[in-house]
Order: structure tokens, then sequence, then C-alpha cells
């Protein structure tokens, strides 16, 4: 090989090396944008789609809004239903999702016609969720105006609405209220995860993004599972309507490691950031559910005849057999260390699975 073909090549490799370190930094930057809370451009996405149609409020998907909302007594906000079926019944103000309506206006609107006042989210407290076809988002919320609405103001919507101090008797329309209550009690005295509220990002289906980790069982190494192409990117894959949203990433592991998925639970730890518009009709009523992920393997392992085996503390991730996905170890030391915590203590947003 000549000195020019010698030096061509050393160029080339300096090239993909520069490419490869210039993925790796971008990616990086995009999983701190996310831990923030902050949301991120849905350019694509990678499994699923084929068995996904575009999010379309009244049609195949429902969204519900709830506010839990104290005042200085910590007594919480009620309204009494008028609705036949739970005629004079107590529940959390809470409604469907219109059209064209953010989660914010939404909440903003049930809590002015149900309770009489105005108010503002503080903060998601859960997402809980039975498949992409109803998802009911829970905020915390503060009074800022009106007034409470009384047995005068009846009308379809309520017939009125009282704060409950929790102790006395009180007739519910359900018992599911009272978790979310104590949910909303517990954020309100000691914040346990960073304040998360819609971000204004279009989706036209309900999507949930990757950030799908494996650590070291010595926590000094974590690896995060990317997508390849186009360009190094975290995956992205829709809800189908068969099974939970959180199933999403039990169908990237299975299509990025096979071999591997069995002897390894998926656990959906919680949501960084929830991405929504809504504001055109079947075109941005979806939404994207950032979400951390995290893969860790089986304490329990069995061989061919079903017995119980001893399984050796895993040190690096199982390989990818999928030429499409490819793991990153992080190696931006606070991005690592915060990444750890999140994952140790799960200091996120909540999503549970109804289904």
């Amino acid at each position: 090989m000549s000195g020019n073909q010698l030096c061509c090549q050393r160029h080339e490799e300096m090239e993909v090396m520069e490419v490869a370190e210039e993925g790796r930094r971008q990616v990086e930057e995009q999983v701190e944008q996310l831990l923030a809370g902050q949301g991120s451009e849905v350019s694509g996405c990678d499994v699923g789609l084929d068995q996904s149609k575009p999010a379309t409020l009244r049609k195949n998907v429902t969204y519900i809004v709830c506010g839990v909302i104290f005042n200085d007594k910590e007594e919480v906000l009620m309204v009494q239903e008028a609705k036949q079926d739970c005629y004079k019944l107590w529940y959390l103000p809470a409604g469907r999702v219109e059209v064209g309506e953010s989660l914010g206006e939404a909440l903003r609107r049930e809590v002015k016609e149900e309770a009489g006042f105005d108010c503002e989210p503080i903060t998601l407290l859960l997402i809980q969720e039975q498949g992409p076809q109803w998802i009911r988002f829970i905020f915390l919320a503060r009074v800022t105006g009106g007034n409470i609405k009384s047995l005068s103001a009846a009308d379809q919507e309520s017939l009125q609405a009282s704060w409950w101090d929790r102790q006395s008797v009180l007739p519910l329309r359900g018992r599911d209220i009272l978790r979310l209550i104590d949910c909303g009690l517990k954020y309100h005295q000691d914040p346990w995860h960073p304040v998360t509220l819609p971000v204004d990002l279009s989706c036209r289906h309900v999507l949930q993004r990757l950030v799908l980790v494996f650590t070291s069982s010595d926590l000094d190494q974590i690896w995060i599972l990317l997508v390849r192409a186009p360009g190094l990117h975290l995956p992205t894959a829709a809800a189908v309507k068969t099974h939970a949203v959180s199933w999403a990433a039990n169908t990237v592991v299975q299509e990025a490691m096979p071999s591997a998925y069995h002897d390894h639970d998926v656990n959906t730890l919680g949501v960084f950031s929830l991405q929504h518009n809504g504001r055109q009709h079947g075109k941005t009523d979806g939404l994207c559910l950032n979400t951390l992920v995290a893969l860790v393997t089986d304490r329990v392992q069995r061989n061919e005849d079903g017995e119980q085996v001893r399984s050796l503390p895993a040190r690096k991730p199982p390989p990818v057999e999928n030429p499409r996905y490819v793991w990153m170890e992080v190696r931006k030391p606070t991005l690592r260390r915060e990444t750890a915590e999140k994952t140790k203590n799960t200091s996120i947003l909540p999503l549970h699975s109804l289904y």
C-alpha cells in the first residue's frame, strides 16, 4: 500500500470515528434534554407503525384529564355528579379531552365547568392507560380564581362542588380516586419527581420513545440501546390496540435481542416527559411518552430441564442480534450518574397500566 493510500485510509478511519463520536454526543444531549423534562421532535417510528392507526379523538383514542386540587387545609376539591348513572355521587373533577384541546386546556375547562374554579396545572402526578385507546392524565393543580359551584348553579356537568376533608363520609362514584388523592397529597407535601407538564409538540400516533438502559452489576457502566439508521437515535415504537402502551418496550427488546428476551425483565420505570399538541383533529391527536426503561437480568434462570441454575452478575448487556440496533455506552459522567440515580430510585412520573 502506497503512502498516499495509507494516508487516505487513516483519514477515512478518522472520519468514521468522528461521525461515531458526533452521533454519541448528539444522543447524549438528547437524553439529557429528556431527563430534564423537555421534549424532542418525533421524526419517525421504528417499530409497530404498521399495526397502529393515526390517533383520532372520538374514533380510536380517548384521553381523560383529572384534577387533584387542595386548599390551605389540605382538603381536596370534589364534584357531585349530575349524570344519571352516577347521580349525586362524588368524584374528582374529570372528563374527556375534546377535539382541538391540549391536555392543559381540557383540565382548565373541566374544573371550571364542574367546580366553578379557574385553575392552573402544577404537574402531572400519574398517567394511567388501558392501551392507546384509553389514557388518563392525573394533574395536581391550584385554584387561581372563580367561585366554588353551588347547588343553585347545578347543570348537566355537575350538581355542585365541595372541599372534602377525606375523613367525613362521602358517597363516592369510584374508590379509584382515593389512590389519586393520596398521590397528590404525597407530592403536595414532598415532591418526589420533577415538575412534569405536557410539552407542546405534535405527534400523529400514540408512541413510546425509549431510553432503554442496561446497568452493569457494579453500577459503574450504563448502556443505552439505539437504532443505527438514519443516524444513531433512540428507538420509537407505536402502541398497538391489543397491548398496554408500555408493551412497546418489550417489542423493541424482542426485535433487537430475541435470544436474551426471556432471560430479562423489561421494566418501564416511568415518563421523563409527555409530548402532545391536539390542535389538528386526526393529525396531531397522538402523543409521545418519553420513557425510562430498564433491561434487568432475571435472577431466576433455568436450564432446558426446568431446573434453576445460578446466574452470575451481568457486567455487560446481552449481545444485540439484529444489526439494526446497537448498544452505546454512556461516557458522560454527569449523564451516567443521573441516569443511574433515576433507574435506582425511579424519581420520575409514573406510568401505570390498567390493561
